[in-house]
């Protein structure tokens, strides 16, 4: 037990984890049910005392990763570290306006429009692997009105 609690705090001191990040690392480690329960056990005491948090966690994830990413990406990088809904929703609700992070991210990149369809294509993926909605990279690649 003392093990697990000594490699637990140094997970998190090191940065923010999800719930689910911490048990996915720490299970494998374990060798039985009782081992388990002690880590359960460990998770919800931590969580009790504000040491874990999914909340805090989700907020750092957008934070680290506002420059790259869209919030569909960010959504499902979450997602798939366990972190509820209502943490992912309350995460991206105070993102800035996507469209502008969209045109930061696509002029760092490529920093001109397309000249034909096979560069609209290549930064059209490159904006939906980004995590960019379909319309957002539209408008991004969208000539300026004269």
């Amino acid at each position: 037990m003392s093990a697990l609690r000594d490699k637990l705090l140094n997970l998190l001191a090191r940065r923010e984890y999800s719930r689910a990040e911490l048990w996915q690392r720490l299970v494998r480690e374990t060798t039985g049910e009782v081992e388990q329960q002690q880590l359960a056990a460990l998770l919800d005491d931590y969580q009790a005392r504000g040491w874990l948090s999914d909340r805090r966690f989700a907020q750092a994830w957008v934070n680290s990763h506002l420059r790259r990413h869209g919030s569909l990406r960010l959504r499902q990088d979450l997602a798939q570290r366990g972190v509820s809904r209502e943490d992912i929703a309350e995460a991206l609700a105070e993102l800035p306006d996507e469209l502008s992070r969209a045109r930061e991210v696509w002029q760092r990149k490529f920093g001109q429009l397309p000249q034909d369809q096979k560069e609209y294509a290549k930064q059209m993926r490159f904006l939906a692997s980004r995590g960019f909605a379909f319309d957002i990279a539209q408008q991004v690649l969208k000539p300026p009105r004269e």
